[in-house]
């Protein structure tokens, strides 16, 4: 790799050799983790850049730091019909990873002993990169973005994360401890482990680094990943808000979305929202997005991961916020059910709350941070067409008056007009939320 001291490319190799992350059995599947296969679908960052739908069928996504190959099946798994393409610097966690795939079932999908900045010797464009817990050991992530982007199809998408500076920086505290006590002159191993195990189960419990970095579950075979990757990681190093944005501005690489973006509304952080200080009221609205999360992660760091999508600049296409959309647009517009609500068992519980006139709790289905999210019966029946195929605004709107003809109160039949404001504040709402996709 470039820039990058030969021996603390070893000592990774060496550290991912030894304990192949993640550390997951090779028959666990991510079908029952809707939540990680939404973010992990392409569909979901290109609605967010572009408020238009994308299929997966043939596409290219490259796992850059595949690991031992879980991300991988959740992308194959997200993203169905589309070709997989791994890449990683441990031959150990790219055998687990051609394993696991195969194990379920995956056959279009390949892994390579590569680095990331030799990506352009495999001759390929990728439609999406996923770069997981990677991006951070890089002594210059923007060298690393550039390799990546080099290979990224003009529409493609980029998500790639960075440990947060603010939120890890007990655990680098930790790492500086261990590296003066000389368990990370080496590649840590059992060894290595069982003395940081010991040195914080001595500690009094009232230690501050002790306080903030240790809990139990360290202990036994199943937290020795926890261990490496916490106390005795090879490389760690966080990053800030305004040195992300800067290493995406080195690469010449546009900013789309945090991908937990709904995690991060300066507004939340308020108690009351509607009645802020005269300050806060009056600049909030102007501050630009940058300086948002920046002033949110100095206000509340509990983002281990600095996660954001990213692409090539000036490929987002034009488009008008639904909120903003008027009555005719709305008359025109097509809606989407997103993909990973796609399910025999997201359909028997809308079919049982419509049969039952109950409401659906739609977010128990697909749990989207920083939402919870229910719809009345007559809302949620709107949605069973969905289930099988994208529907015009004026067909769910002529449904919803089947089920509602009459005002219950007045006994007034519902005009066409009160029908589309009832169904398109719905619908909105579902948007706003990321549970349907409305195109025009």
């Amino acid at each position: 790799m470039k820039n990058q001291s030969s021996e603390l490319i070893e000592k990774i190799r060496q550290q991912f050799n030894f304990g192949p992350y993640p550390r997951i059995p090779l028959e666990r599947s991510p079908k029952d983790e809707p939540t990680s296969l939404y973010l992990h679908n392409l569909v979901t960052p290109y609605y967010l850049r572009n408020k238009k739908l994308i299929q997966t069928e043939d596409k290219l996504i490259l796992d850059a730091g595949c690991g031992s190959g879980y991300k991988s099946l959740i992308l194959a798994e997200a993203n169905p019909g589309a070709k997989i393409v791994g890449i990683d610097i441990s031959e150990k966690s790219l055998d687990l990873a051609r394993q696991r795939l195969k194990h379920h079932g995956f056959e279009n999908a390949e892994f390579h002993l590569l680095s990331i900045y030799d990506l352009p010797s495999l001759g390929l464009e990728f439609d999406y990169i996923n770069c997981d817990e990677l991006l951070y050991l890089f002594p210059e992530p923007a060298l690393a973005l550039e390799a990546m982007k080099s290979v990224l199809k003009p529409q493609g998408i980029i998500r790639s994360n960075l440990h947060s500076s603010h939120q890890r920086v007990s655990y680098f505290r930790a790492q500086k401890l261990f590296e003066i006590m000389g368990l990370m002159e080496g590649n840590p191993e059992d060894m290595e482990i069982e003395i940081a195990l010991e040195t914080m189960k001595a500690l009094k419990d009232g230690v501050d680094l002790k306080a903030k970095t240790w809990h139990t579950g360290y202990e036994g075979e199943d937290g020795k990943q926890s261990v490496l990757m916490n106390y005795l990681f090879q490389g760690d190093k966080g990053y800030s808000i305004s040195e992300l944005f800067a290493a995406l501005r080195a690469a010449d690489l546009e900013f789309i979305s945090m991908v937990n973006w709904r995690q991060w509304e300066l507004i939340d952080l308020f108690k009351e929202p509607d009645n802020l200080p005269v300050f806060w009221s009056m600049s909030l609205p102007e501050i630009p997005l940058e300086e948002r999360l920046r002033i949110f992660e100095i206000l509340h760091p509990i983002h281990r991961l600095l996660d954001f999508w990213c692409g090539h600049p000036e490929q987002t296409q034009p488009w008008i916020p639904v909120a903003d959309w008027t009555t005719a647009d709305w008359q025109e517009a097509k809606v989407h059910l997103h993909p990973q609500l796609k399910t025999p068992t997201v359909k028997a519980e809308i079919v049982r709350c419509v049969t039952q006139l109950n409401s659906f709790e739609i977010s128990k289905y697909l749990l989207i941070p920083g939402w919870q999210s229910v719809v009345d019966s007559t809302i949620a029946a709107c949605l069973l067409p969905l289930l099988e195929s994208a529907q015009s605004m004026r067909s769910l709107v002529e449904l919803w008056q089947k089920l509602y003809p009459v005002n219950p109160v007045t006994l007034e039949a519902i005009t066409n007009e009160e029908a589309i404001t009832i169904v398109r504040q719905a619908l909105t709402g579902l948007e706003e939320q990321g549970y349907v996709m409305i195109e025009l």
